[in-house]
């Protein structure tokens, strides 16, 4: 596949049902988006909030947390303290890891939702789910439909965020 094609237009990805191949393919969209965008980009930009808005350490880091978030509810489970601190640091820069190591992890994290995509029957796609401590209702699919559309707004949210930075 050449790296100008969009992952959409890629064709199926091995394994992962035929309803799941939009989201499946906007994350791995995401992924390479952000490889690209933030090649070259000052290490010492990472948590400058120009304009008061996000920073793009902030953009990298909720990528990852909430896909992983996200996941846990379409699996029915509930978020762990862990998640939780990590949903509180987001934000934060303090001891934060590089940008390379932060597109590690969403990469990884984009790793895992695929291979669990592959594990859930399409018939269960429509099963309810509940999201947070007031337990509202979504689905399976909505969940995982939501983790792409969101993992895709962000990123588009980082380019601006690197391109003015970058300025």
């Amino acid at each position: 596949m050449s790296s100008t094609q969009e992952y959409w237009l890629s064709g199926p990805i091995p394994e992962v049902p035929a309803l799941l191949q939009p989201a499946a393919h906007a994350l791995l969209q995401s992924v390479r988006e952000v490889k690209e965008y933030l090649s070259g980009f000052p290490e010492n930009k990472l948590w400058e909030k120009p304009f008061g808005r996000a920073s793009v350490g902030f953009h990298l880091k909720h990528l990852t947390g909430v896909l992983d978030r996200l996941l846990t509810y379409a699996k029915e489970e509930t978020l762990t303290d862990a998640q939780f601190q990590y949903l509180k640091n987001e934000g934060n820069g303090e001891n934060a890891p590089t940008s390379q190591q932060l597109i590690a992890d969403f990469e990884t994290k984009v790793g895992q939702a695929l291979d669990c995509f592959k594990t859930i029957p399409e018939t269960t796609l429509t099963n309810e789910r509940f999201v947070g401590r007031k337990k509202l209702p979504t689905t399976v699919i909505g969940l995982l439909f939501h983790a792409a559309e969101h993992s895709q707004r962000h990123v588009g949210q980082l380019l601006v965020t690197v391109s003015v930075l970058k300025g």
